[in-house]
């Protein structure tokens, strides 16, 4: 009874719903590719930002204020060196308080379940394995990412690096990124019920004492810290004398800007003296550069284009299907600018309509990559409101084109 008490107001659905909604099976299909060309974008998207985002964990865990760099070395995973004498230059500025160094390479890495472990005491007498386990770790491993420093100058922010760090004084000992690809080997579950793991590394034996997590990346996959004595064990003790990245923190109330400028004014231009800001920026640039970041970008064109070439086909046919609706309304007197509203209305309709499904199902996607390649892989804002802008301008663009159908037909010719 009190229904009946409400006013009744007219309800006129719209032309453009109507128009999409008559046949529920075509509207299926519609907003199937639609959220498909979603799916491939926001995948290639994704895979583009894991590419970066991996390269940078490093980066992001870094301790200092100011970075010194070759010039010439486009990112840290081409670790090209500067003499050490550059930084213990940089540490007599004004303004410095600390001047650490970096040191960063690769070693290949063998997964401990792949070796038969000797049965005699020549794994604890002798540093290095028999040439048998040699080429057994050539078969097997990896490439892993070394990061060494002077334990008495902590270089991450990592509290488990801190916390662990004089474990790291004995002979050939490293820390194992927990985050690392399972090719690598189950290293903590081993150390669950062992206080080390010893495995093969650059053909030489390293002793696992201890775990952190930062995350593998696309190329690298997991990374190992070491003292910078056990380094010099793998490189030669001249290898302390090129440093890889200097981190320089400077002291309380400090102009960050001011000492930097300083320091690109007494080094020479072969190094880089960046911020925190300015590192990422670079390694950022290199990613989106590199062949992977093109090909991912390629893929989201792609997945752009393939949703254009839907929507269009979807509208056109929609157009012609109704041609002499759309003859009468032109008739009574519709402008083709209103006509064009209608048809570009369907078009946000089906953008919108499309983009909920893909957002939701490519968020599953990057669940599983996390899970796949252990490097964490969030749906980022700016990612969304991108693929959701270009999911608009795209079926717009599909409206805009099938329209030509519509202004091409005269109302004569359709009766």
């Amino acid at each position: 009874m009190w229904k009946s008490l409400l006013p009744r107001w007219p309800v006129e659905k719209p032309l453009a719903w109507a128009q999409l909604s008559h046949q529920k099976i075509r509207l299926a299909v519609a907003i199937t590719g639609v959220s498909f060309a979603n799916i491939l974008m926001f995948t290639m998207m994704g895979l583009q930002t894991l590419l970066t985002d991996g390269a940078t964990t490093l980066h992001e865990n870094l301790k200092g204020d100011l970075f010194l760099m070759s010039a010439f070395s486009p990112t840290l995973r081409i670790p090209l060196p500067i003499p050490r004498a550059y930084l213990l230059q940089a540490d007599s500025v004004d303004g410095v308080q600390v001047a650490a160094p970096m040191y960063v390479n690769t070693l290949n890495w063998t997964d401990p379940d792949q070796l038969e472990q000797p049965s005699d005491s020549t794994l604890e007498d002798s540093p290095e394995w028999s040439p048998e386990e040699e080429s057994a770790g050539d078969i097997f491993g990896n490439q892993v990412r070394v990061v060494a420093f002077n334990l008495t100058q902590p270089i991450l922010k990592i509290p488990e690096v801190a916390q662990q760090s004089d474990r790291l004084s004995a002979a050939n000992t490293v820390l194992f990124d927990r985050l690392s690809q399972p090719s690598l080997g189950e290293i903590p579950s081993l150390l669950s019920s062992s206080d080390d793991v010893q495995t093969l590394m650059g053909r030489r034996k390293v002793t696992v004492v201890g775990l952190f997590s930062l995350g593998s990346t696309v190329i690298e996959k997991g990374t190992v810290v070491m003292s910078d004595s056990t380094y010099t064990q793998w490189f030669g003790p001249q290898s302390l004398e090129q440093i890889n990245l200097g981190l320089l923190t400077l002291e309380a109330g400090s102009d960050v800007a001011a000492v930097q400028a300083t320091l690109r004014d007494y080094l020479p231009e072969t190094v880089d003296v960046l911020t925190l800001e300015e590192l990422l920026a670079k390694e950022k640039k290199f990613t989106d550069e590199d062949p992977g970041g093109i090909i991912f970008g390629f893929g989201s064109m792609v997945g752009f284009v393939v949703g254009i070439v839907i929507v269009y086909q979807v509208l056109y046919t929609d157009i012609s299907d109704h041609l002499p609706e759309y003859a009468t309304l032109k008739a009574m007197g519709y402008s083709d600018a209103a006509l064009l509203r209608v048809v570009l209305l369907e078009a946000v309709l089906l953008a919108v309509l499309g983009f909920i499904p893909g957002f939701i199902t490519s968020l599953g996607l990057y669940q599983v990559l996390t899970v796949m390649t252990r490097i964490p892989l969030v749906m980022k804002s700016a990612v969304a409101v991108q693929v959701f802008v270009l999911t608009l301008v795209m079926c717009n663009l599909s409206g805009a084109i099938a329209m030509r159908r519509l202004q091409s037909a005269d109302p004569a010719d359709v009766f």
